[in-house]
């Protein structure tokens, strides 16, 4: 085959083709027996977790994950594990074969974590989240009283859910409680032609249908505290509107002090809680997807995962979403007020600006006419002036033969110099001022509630 030159790839190409194929689902054969840790952690726990498992692959002369490695499925000892790096969460899989031919220990039934080394076990980075023991069971091993039996003795009857997958011929019953080993359970009996592909994929199903459930109910508390926060910030909003009817320029700056910090609250709040909302959003619409794939059948007897979800899970979703929706509601009515009492503010402002401009336009207006004045005056001084060196002139022109006295001459250049030294000012002034006209009231412009009203 000839070799092909491709141009330069992308540096990520191998890593996107491959996300494809992340966490893909195991071949599991019944019966088995698997116990499901979910871990809570943060950026420093996520990368300590890699390092247990790395410390757990050694002692048992397993090859080590690099650094970019989020999955990892391999056989340890004695039990198979699954380990998968999330951006919330770490989750382990342990699972260990049954003996098919041993009737189902109900009081004391065997788990996979048992076989686990305790010690390493109980180092998990973390806290767990949910803990799940999963038992897939065959029909020799339920007793003569079936899978009916089992679920009597192992499950809690009370808050019982079950239901029939792949067209009826499985089971899968769970009641949503923590037993005494502080773990839930769920048990899964397949029909005899139910192929080990089928039946892993069912079991990753069940498992990140109760994994996604616990995830998005970790918006709760963020929701209850959100709800507490918000009826005091509501309460204070709704008087400060009251208190902003009410007030006098004097209070109007310490009113928008509190409305400042009141917004400031209620956008911490809000910063504080979205990100956990909107991951909890993303987390049950995982929940409802994962429910639908399963394409349950009625069992008799047993409430559906879906109707148990829809009873049980849709209260705590809905006071998450109307959590949210109200600090998003309080956010925009605070930013109303907010705006109302700033354009009040400027409203005043721009009031008060306009009566100082109107002052110095009287101050403006007296010197112009104090200036008239004193170009008067002036005309006189420089007339007296000039007539002065006039007449010096007449006396020195008198005795070369000019015939008019110094103080003829004086009196008759008077009307002529005073008219010139006028003509000149006016002239002057209309130079320096006739492209500035005189200065007009001004005229502002004010934006209430949407309405323009001039001043």
């Amino acid at each position: 085959m000839p070799v092909v030159s491709l141009p330069a790839q992308h540096p990520q190409r191998a890593s996107l083709h491959n996300e494809i194929h992340a966490r893909p689902p195991e071949s599991i054969a019944a019966p088995t027996a698997l116990t499901h840790l979910v871990m809570v952690c943060d950026s420093a726990q996520r990368e300590a977790s890699r390092q247990h498992l790395a410390a757990l692959l050694r002692d048992h002369h397993r090859s080590v994950p690099d650094e970019h490695t989020t999955h990892v499925r391999v056989d340890v000892g004695g039990f198979r594990l699954r380990w998968e790096l999330h951006t919330e969460f770490v989750s382990w899989t342990f699972q260990v074969p049954l003996a098919s031919d041993v009737l189902l220990d109900t009081r004391s039934p065997p788990t996979a974590a048992e076989e686990v080394p305790q010690a390493w076990l109980a180092a998990l980075p973390g806290h767990s989240l949910a803990c799940i023991h999963l038992w897939i069971v065959q029909t020799a091993q339920c007793g003569p009283g079936g899978l009916a039996q089992v679920v009597e003795h192992m499950l809690n009857t009370d808050t019982l859910a079950g239901s029939l997958v792949h067209r009826g011929q499985t089971q899968v019953c769970t009641d949503f409680a923590i037993h005494a080993d502080g773990c839930s359970r769920m048990l899964v009996q397949p029909g005899p032609e139910i192929s080990a592909p089928r039946l892993g994929r069912l079991v990753q199903r069940l498992l990140e249908m109760e994994t996604y459930r616990m995830m998005a109910l970790l918006a709760m508390p963020a929701a209850r505290h959100a709800v507490a926060v918000l009826g005091k910030a509501e309460q204070e909003l709704a008087e400060l509107a009251q208190a902003i009817r009410q007030a006098d320029r004097q209070s109007e700056p310490a009113l928008l002090d509190r409305l400042t910090r009141l917004a400031g609250q209620v956008e911490s709040e809000y910063a504080a809680s979205h990100a956990r909302f909107s991951a909890s959003r993303a987390y049950f619409e995982l929940v409802e997807k994962r429910i639908v794939d399963l394409q349950e059948e009625r069992l008799s007897g047993f409430l559906s995962f879906q109707e148990f979800m829809a009873r049980r899970l849709t209260p705590a979703r809905s006071t998450c979403e109307w959590a949210a929706r109200r600090q998003n509601a309080l956010s925009e009515r605070v930013s109303r007020v907010s705006n109302l009492l700033r354009t009040r503010v400027e409203i005043e402002q721009q009031q008060s600006s306009q009566q100082l401009l109107g002052s110095m336009n009287e101050r403006q207006a007296m010197q112009l006419k104090l200036q008239s004045t004193v170009e008067g005056l002036s005309v006189a001084a420089i007339t007296y002036y000039i007539t002065g060196l006039i007449s010096y002139l007449a006396k020195g022109a008198h005795r070369l033969g000019w015939p008019l006295s110094a103080e003829s001459t004086a009196a008759l250049a008077i009307p002529v110099v005073a008219f010139s030294v006028w003509w000149g000012l006016r002239r002057l002034h209309h130079r320096l001022f006739g492209k500035h006209p005189s200065i007009k009231k001004p005229t502002i412009r004010v934006f209430q509630q949407g309405e323009q009203a001039w001043i």
